[in-house]
């Protein structure tokens, strides 16, 4: 019950961010290539990487810790 609460928590929040910053925003790359995506995009791909190099650093601690 606590974790679909939780869940639900998160969700709603995401939502509330995607909904607030859906402009669009330039990403620059080097030898002149851009990226035009909404804000939205580039804010959940940077919490979906750094969620999963969390989950990974725990991994590989758990595994050290078995061994």
């Amino acid at each position: 019950m606590f974790m679909t609460l939780l869940r639900l928590i998160v969700f709603l929040f995401l939502l509330s961010v995607a909904v607030k910053n859906s402009g669009m925003v330039t990403i620059h790359y080097y030898l002149g290539m851009e990226w035009e995506v909404p804000l939205v995009i580039v804010l959940f791909l940077c919490f979906t990487v750094g969620a999963l190099f969390g989950y990974l650093s725990c991994f590989v601690n758990r595994i050290r810790k078995k061994s």
